[in-house]
């Protein structure tokens, strides 16, 4: 029999097939199988192969789960070969046979609705709800590995050379359905911090950016793609809007916020110009889209970069601390508006002819950079650097603090000051004996850190080894800002570097123990940031980390116990770190926060002893020993979603611990 073209046609009598195999209607007193037709055989097997050719026009997925999305594409596309040579096989089949493959193809469905959602789903609810995801990758992985098995292969007279490609499937499916939690741990820490956070400190920013970038939603384009795939959840959900469910919507929000965008119900009709809405047969030539709002330009301006935007959108993206081009991403020369008198006629013209009305737009006098009020802010921020660098230190004290109030006001300051050259005396003024020149530029630093343009100004500058010699020996405040400060500019991976090779991690350790509230809470976010970098973790380890993280644990007034486990979770994951934190006080700690802690508490101590029982079952032995089991079947009953399926995976590998 020849091989055949897969077909795009649907074939006729699947539920019935699949229904005789459910419903058992076999012989089952003869000593052999009822045989099914070789046309059936050929014809699931035609079926499974659409599957899989679909699954191949799927294109891209979401970069939270790539890694997951790509190796179950692969592993279906090993199956082709195996399919091929079915559809050559021209003898009989038995019902044993037919039911495998129909158990395949029901696995393979099951695969591509899950590729569906990870190639169209919003990118925040993937993330957000990562271990109900993983938890369906795991779930595909067992039925495929289990129809598998059941597949006669002598039956169907597969060539030696296409069962090893069968058999090296099914090991792979049985390695992946074994695999734990596989997130982005800076991905799952970033995630806690924003939805969580409730001081507004400046540094906050950064995280939103980094999560925006991470999530590949930086662009006008992808926002708008993810309002309609975040709307679509939402209708999946009833229209509810459950916690969980607007956590995720104020996250989208900011998202659009940093890119100029308006914020809009995420309820109302899919993201279309509002005036395409009113003349919905009018077509707006493209060329008259503002390509941030998506709407039609009524006062075009150029940037540095060539490209047109309406003014007032692109203006918010200047005041949010961007210094490139929405649309080609490159730096802006300058930051100067041209008025695109050309265009402007242009679509003036148009909206004539064909009796279209412009919506009405008011630019603020402030915006104009040609203002004098604007010349002389410049002016002044100009003359506040110049006195930076004075020979009078009472002039100095009070430049850097003038410095220090309008870094933190807004966007525009913080480029200004850079811009005009402010970043080099501050970083000297770090080296000044004075207390409180010390930390009124400490803390212009952190302000000025959350543009990542001056990020990078700042670590060129040296200050690194200033700001963490302040972390030492500093005021209260100036320490506690320091380590806000180390926590911004360690955004950058270079820069944990930087800060590790510096010495940084002990004073932070130092302060997460003694430090204020605020000033362990700044002590842990930069911790954990710093240890995102494989070395900085050794180094955390080796300044005596888990001390006061066990001790920030055990005091729950303070509020951190979230924060510290979450460290823990990362460093866990470091040879050291599982076995400081796997000592029997600190396991004992983690089973008492699993009997009687928050929901939240209880989730996060379950994720830690999974780390750790994932690689050592000495550490399950000894958390039994405590009475773990009981409150494990307790949170594997009444706990939170994601505690729910820590508690169960922990149960099963204790199970099997128990068994060596």
């Amino acid at each position: 029999m020849s091989k055949t073209q897969l077909e795009s046609t649907s074939f006729p009598g699947e539920d019935c097939k699949q229904q005789m195999v459910m419903d058992g209607e076999r012989d089952q007193e003869s000593t052999g199988s009822n045989e099914s037709s070789p046309r059936e055989e050929i014809d699931i097997a035609q079926e499974i192969l659409r599957v899989i050719e679909s699954v191949a026009r799927l294109g891209d997925y979401r970069r939270s789960h790539k890694k997951e999305c790509y190796g179950l594409v692969r592993r279906m596309k090993l199956l082709l070969p195996f399919l091929e040579e079915i559809k050559d096989f021209d003898g009989p089949i038995s019902d044993a046979g037919m039911a495998s493959l129909s158990s395949l193809k029901k696995a393979l469905v099951l695969a591509k609705k899950l590729l569906t959602t990870c190639n169209e789903g919003s990118k925040i609810y993937m993330v957000v709800e990562n271990e109900a995801v993983m938890m369906r990758f795991h779930n595909v992985h067992d039925k495929l590995w289990k129809a598998l098995e059941a597949v006669p292969l002598d039956e169907f007279e597969i060539s030696d050379e296409v069962k090893e490609q069968v058999e090296l499937m099914k090991v792979q499916l049985r390695r992946a359905k074994r695999r734990t939690d596989t997130q982005d741990i800076e991905l799952a820490m970033d995630m806690m911090v924003v939805l969580t956070k409730k001081d507004d400190r400046n540094a906050d920013r950064a995280i939103i950016e980094r999560l925006a970038k991470k999530l590949e939603l930086l662009s006008v384009e992808d926002l708008e793609i993810e309002t309609v795939a975040m709307r679509n959840l939402v209708q999946e959900r009833g229209n509810q809007i459950t916690e969980s469910t607007q956590q995720m919507i104020d996250l989208l929000n900011k998202f659009k916020q940093i890119v100029g965008m308006e914020v809009t119900d995420v309820l109302d009709d899919p993201a279309v110009p509002r005036m395409l809405k009113k003349s919905p047969s009018l077509i707006i030539p493209h060329e008259f889209l503002c390509p941030i709002t998506l709407e039609i330009m009524s006062d075009p301006v150029i940037v540095a970069s060539g490209q047109t935007y309406e003014r007032e959108s692109i203006q918010k993206w200047i005041d949010s601390s961007h210094r490139t081009c929405p649309k080609t991403r490159e730096t802006l020369a300058h930051l100067s508006l041209a008025p695109n008198y050309a265009l402007k006629n242009l679509i003036l013209q148009w909206c004539v002819n064909n009796n279209f009305e412009l919506p009405e737009k008011h630019v603020p006098a402030s915006s104009d950079p040609e203002t004098s009020s604007s010349f002389e802010h410049q002016e002044r921020v100009s003359s506040l650097v110049k006195d930076l660098s004075s020979s009078q230190l009472e002039t100095q004290r009070k430049a850097v603090k003038k410095i220090r109030m309008l870094s933190k006001e807004n966007p525009e300051n913080r480029i200004l000051i850079a811009s005009n050259g402010g970043i080099p005396p501050i970083v000297q003024l770090l080296s000044y004996p004075d207390s409180k020149i010390l930390e009124h530029a400490v803390t212009a630093l952190l302000n000025l850190s959350i543009d990542e343009n001056n990020k990078r100004l700042i670590t060129k500058e040296g200050a690194v080894p200033a700001i963490i010699e302040v972390l030492n020996s500093g005021t209260t405040e100036a320490r506690e800002n320091s380590a806000a400060a180390l926590f911004s500019l360690s955004m950058l991976d270079e820069n944990k570097v930087t800060i590790g090779l510096s010495d940084g991690i002990p004073p932070l350790v130092e302060l997460l123990q003694n430090g204020t509230v605020r000033g362990k809470k700044d002590a842990a976010t930069a911790l954990f940031n710093l240890s995102l970098n494989h070395s900085n973790k050794g180094r955390a380890i080796d300044a005596g980390i888990v001390t006061p993280l066990l001790q920030l644990i055990k005091d729950r007034n303070l509020g951190m116990v979230d924060e510290a486990l979450s460290i823990c979770l990362l460093l866990a994951s470091h040879p050291e770190g599982r076995n400081e934190i796997g000592q029997l006080s600190f396991i004992e700690t983690l089973v008492e926060l699993m009997k009687d802690g928050t929901p939240k508490n209880k989730e996060c101590a379950t994720s830690v002893l999974l780390e750790l029982g994932s690689t050592n079952s000495s550490f399950m032995l000894a958390a039994l020993q405590f009475g773990v089991y009981e409150h494990l079947v307790e949170i594997s009953k009444s706990g939170t979603n994601r505690a729910q399926r820590k508690a169960n995976s922990l149960l099963q590998l204790m199970s099997k611990a128990e068994q060596i």
